[in-house]
């Protein structure tokens, strides 16, 4: 007697943008993630701040507030995956632990406390050719929330200075961006040198999308401060024109106003106090799907950094 095996169908990932309407993305979840850290525990300045005044977010809120985005990606008939729950293990920020461009999947080298991400989504990579899986060599750190594709350009956020290694929150290093140069010949890989702080949340670019954030076809959210190198901020202004820009305050930023997360060039997932920020977003003719993310944003992520994109098209 003959056995047929039903293999699962392959996943044919496609990431060029940040935009462009999305059909597959890996959501995290807030389900069994344990208790506040411990203060000397905290990976980012603004977890610790929340620590210290015991307003760390608990579970159940949190859980309320990925539901909710869980549920607009179902209105928007998008397939959603969720990591398998591990048991007191905070899993929320799926982007931190790996990215696609174009077919590839590359594996972010994150902080080693948190390796058990990576395979509470093994169930996805399977989907996966393993031929489009990349993992970067030791010495290169990355964190998917420092990665952008955007057509020909992949902007990457890094820190290289020498101190590099006393910094908590430098996830990305000039390791990381010569690899991303070698993977991507084709594609011009853009540095972007980041403003760090291990203990002042306001002064911290965790990431690039904590400062930056490409929106619809031509525009883009930023914050000046988060980069070390005003001229790098400028090309930016000049890449997209000052008119298509929004720029956000110290304080926006703290909030994660440039965090937000794009479901197609004309609808957008965005924290419902942010309202400066959704009202010029709906000025441009973009759909605002507004949900609660106050708590998971006392992590210092929010909804670019709980999402890992897959296949847009």
């Amino acid at each position: 007697m003959i056995e047929f095996v039903i293999l699962p169908s392959m996943l044919e990932l496609n990431i060029k943008d940040e935009t462009s309407r999305l059909r597959a993305v890996i959501l995290g979840t807030a389900e069994s993630c344990g208790s506040a850290p411990k203060l000397e525990d905290a990976y980012d300045p603004k977890s610790a701040q929340h620590i210290k005044a015991g307003t760390y977010p608990v579970e159940e809120d949190m859980v309320k507030e990925m539901n909710a985005v869980a549920a607009v990606f179902e209105k928007y008939d998008v397939k959603v995956f969720r990591p398998k729950v591990i048991k007191d293990y905070n899993q929320i920020f799926s982007r931190d632990i790996g990215f696609v461009i174009d077919n590839s999947f590359i594996k972010a080298n994150i902080l080693p406390d948190r390796d058990r991400e990576i395979e509470a989504i093994d169930h996805v990579l399977k989907q996966i050719p393993a031929t489009h899986i990349f993992k970067l060599p030791e010495e290169a750190h990355i964190e998917g929330g420092d990665v952008m594709p955007w057509g020909n350009y992949i902007f990457v956020g890094t820190y290289t200075g020498e101190d590099y290694p006393e910094y908590i929150t430098a996830r990305t290093n000039k390791g990381a961006v010569h690899y991303l140069a070698s993977l991507f010949p084709k594609k011009k890989v853009v540095p972007f040198e980041l403003r760090k702080h291990n203990t002042d949340p306001k002064e911290n670019a965790l990431h690039l999308d904590c400062c930056f954030q490409p929106v619809g076809k031509d525009k883009a959210i930023i914050h000046k401060n988060g980069f070390l190198d005003e001229r790098q901020y400028e090309w930016l202004i000049s890449l997209f024109g000052k008119a298509n820009v929004f720029e956000i305050s110290k304080e926006e930023m703290y909030h994660m106003n440039s965090n937000i997360f794009s479901i197609a060039p004309d609808v957008v997932i965005s924290e419902r106090n942010f309202t400066r920020l959704n009202t010029w977003l709906r000025s441009h003719s973009i759909t605002v799907e507004e949900v609660p993310y106050a708590e998971i944003a006392k992590q210092e992520g929010l909804l670019r950094c709980s999402t890992l994109p897959l296949i847009r098209d």
